[in-house]
């Protein structure tokens, strides 16, 4: 392991510390997007301050470039978090060896630990043959509208991308897959009326249980489809078809209700294929419109599913890096949602996530990341991107 490079990253433990306390305390909840404006500034504010060679902000998005060259490992992550269940959890505290507070597993520590791994390399040399990319995204509770796809759609992901990697709370593992999803809403209008004169009325709820028995029949098929890769425990292993994540109906108990309506989040192995699923899943709900029901389908998401072999030269770098820190080799497994890194795996460009936090602890309550593993992690950043940029120009650039 390179000493050097090593006291380096954690020299700067005290600084990753702070500015995910910083970040912590900026409520970027997201739905509906609050306080972006805020962390923009912090973040440009930390790039300006450690002297990134570059600084853009495109949309609501932050762009810091470290180093020397054309060959760019993207370190890429959100800076939105879900709404938090208390205020008080925009306000960090240490307690132990732990960090507390929302975002602080997901990911704000994984972007001050990304931020400090380039510095600390360029501080040791290590960046005169490509530069680090560092990209700070909002919107990615919301499949990225603002964030990643923004950039995607601009053509601004990705250029001369050696890679991504991005930092999850992956609790150890390193997830080189991701589920798609279709996320559906759909609505079902009836006729309002007392219930003592019901038969004046259209029970739109009624109408919504013919819909929802009919998707059931779909559901039943789609999971049982199982993926062949690795995700633990096996049952994850299968296809996923929700209904009812979210589902609202009528006014009062005495009247007829006019309107019903509930979601459908369908998530996909990376061996099905989106655009076909869909169609399955939107022709049994047109059925109901040839019928006369009044339906209608609303789109809350889509995303493919995407994936990057354990074996390209940036996984094993990465799990070589792992080792080299944390001690052991890291599994590579399938993560259960979606992942930004389908932006980049879309485009060629081989993207894993790793990072600081611990999922079970994610989008929680009491939401907390070890504090050691900050360091750990941004480590594990610095020493990945110094072997892919000590292998030169050898390898094409992606984009």
């Amino acid at each position: 392991m390179p000493r050097t490079l090593v006291e380096r990253v954690s020299s700067y433990s005290e600084a990753m510390l702070r500015l995910t306390m910083d970040l912590v305390c900026i409520a970027t909840e997201n739905p509906p997007g609050n306080n972006y404006g805020t962390a923009i500034d912090l973040l440009c504010s930390a790039l300006k301050s450690l002297g990134a060679d570059e600084i853009r902000v495109e949309g609501h998005c932050v762009l810091g470039f470290v180093g020397e060259g054309e060959r760019t490992l993207y370190l890429s992550g959100h800076y939105d978090v879900v709404p938090a269940q208390d205020p008080s959890q925009f306000q960090p505290r240490v307690n132990g060896k732990n960090l507390f507070g929302r975002g602080s597993s997901d990911m704000k520590s994984g972007l001050a630990a990304m931020l400090f791994a380039a510095i600390a390399l360029r501080d040791s040399g290590g960046l005169r043959n490509g530069r680090i990319g560092l990209v700070f995204v909002p919107d990615e509770e919301t499949a990225g509208p603002r964030g990643s796809r923004y950039l995607a759609k601009r053509g601004i992901l990705g250029q001369h991308a050696i890679g991504m990697l991005t930092p999850e709370p992956t609790g150890g593992i390193v997830w080189n897959a991701n589920r798609g999803a279709i996320t559906l809403n759909v609505i079902l209008k009836g006729k309002s009326a007392h219930v003592g004169r019901q038969y004046e009325g259209i029970n739109a709820f009624d109408n919504m249980l013919r819909v929802a028995n009919a998707v059931k029949a779909l559901k039943e098929e789609v999971e049982q489809r199982i993926t062949a890769f690795r995700i633990s425990p096996k049952s994850a292993r299968r296809s996923i078809l929700l209904m009812g994540g979210q589902c609202s109906s009528g006014a009062n108990f005495n009247i007829v209700p006019e309107r019903c309506c509930f979601t459908i989040d369908r998530r996909i192995n990376p061996e099905e294929d989106l655009e076909t699923e869909k169609k399955r899943l939107v022709a049994v709900l047109e059925g109901f419109k040839k019928t006369s029901q009044d339906l209608e389908i609303e789109v809350l998401q889509e995303g493919h599913s995407s994936s990057t072999a354990e074996d390209h030269p940036l996984g094993r770098a990465l799990a070589r890096s792992i080792r080299s820190v944390a001690g052991k080799a890291p599994r590579f497994e399938m993560c259960g949602g979606l992942l930004e890194t389908r932006f980049y795996a879309e485009g060629g460009i081989p993207a894993y996530a790793y990072g600081p936090g611990l999922l079970s602890v994610s989008h929680g309550p009491k939401e907390f990341v070890p504090i050691d593993r900050i360091t750990e992690c941004a480590r594990i950043y610095a020493l990945t991107a110094a072997e892919m940029f000590g292998k030169q120009s050898r390898r094409k650039i992606t984009r």
